[in-house]
């Protein structure tokens, strides 16, 4: 009885070890993309002195799935300001385990998606590509770029910066996903700032 019963408690501790159980920051239930209103400002040596308002939508889709994680790609979509130079931002694509967000930064991401999606385990990560984390915090340097990871109440902000001006921020909420996401370079020389616009 008892042996019986210690065999099925360690099938369930395996069990839970070996599969992955979602990362409450970045998730998607399915393959369907799922898109958010994100509003704010851009900046650039080319618009002036005054910060623009800048709108987009944001589309995050699940591109696949393993028994460890999942990888997704998060779009910006329909950017709109009154800036000449319409902006672009490149999307990201997150490897995504039960308590790591890591940046996939390939050449060809969908490429190296494909690749990644055939491993029975995670690849190695490199610090410097880790975008979020679900406990603890988390702090690296890398020449003159210092990140720090940290979690506050239902938010994961991670911060890079760079003492010339060059900056990066973004943050996930738990249950929701991207609700910031930042990029400057320079000393306000190019950049821009949008959040998630809250249903209703």
């Amino acid at each position: 009885m008892n042996c019986g019963r210690l065999t099925v408690i360690m099938m369930v501790i395996l069990f839970s070890v070996s599969t992955y159980a979602a990362n409450v920051f970045l998730d998607a239930p399915n393959d369907q993309p799922v898109s958010a209103k994100f509003r704010g400002t851009e900046w650039s040596d080319d618009i002036g002195q005054q910060d623009i308002a800048l709108i987009a939508r944001v589309v995050t889709t699940r591109i696949a799935k393993m028994p460890w994680g999942a990888i997704l790609k998060v779009e910006f979509t329909d950017l709109k300001s009154r800036a000449d130079k319409p902006r672009e931002i490149r999307p990201d694509y997150f490897i995504v385990t039960d308590d790591r967000i890591v940046l996939l930064n390939e050449e060809d991401n969908d490429a190296a998606a494909k690749k990644i999606s055939t491993l029975d385990k995670p690849p190695d990560f490199e610090p410097n590509d880790i975008y979020g984390i679900t406990s603890g915090s988390f702090e690296h340097q890398e020449g003159e770029w210092k990140t720090t990871i940290k979690l506050k109440g239902d938010l994961c902000i991670y911060d890079a910066s760079h003492p010339s001006g060059h900056f990066k921020k973004i943050v996930w909420k738990k249950g929701v996903g991207l609700v910031e996401y930042a990029s400057g370079y320079g000393a306000h020389a190019d950049g821009y700032r949008l959040k998630r616009v809250a249903k209703g």
